[in-house]
């Protein structure tokens, strides 16, 4: 992680208490984890975006080669 910022804001106290249950956190951690959820729902935006659009020739047979699967397909090595 980079820079550091100290902040003020005004929340819901709820809101915020809530958001704390759920993280099993502080405010600082929550405030960090919510964020950092909202930056990578941003990116799964814009990879759904680009779906269709990108061309990629993978061989997954290939890269399967060097793993062994149960019978419900999760690889067990």
């Amino acid at each position: 992680m980079s820079e550091i910022r100290k902040v003020t804001a005004f929340l819901p106290a709820k809101l915020l208490a809530d958001a704390q249950v759920i993280a099993g956190a502080g405010v600082t951690e929550t405030l960090r984890a919510a964020l950092e959820a909202f930056n990578r729902a941003a990116w799964y935006r814009k990879m759904l975006e680009l779906e269709g659009k990108v061309a990629i020739d993978i061989d997954l047979d290939a890269l399967r080669e060097d793993r062994e699967f149960d019978e419900h397909g999760a690889v067990i090595n």
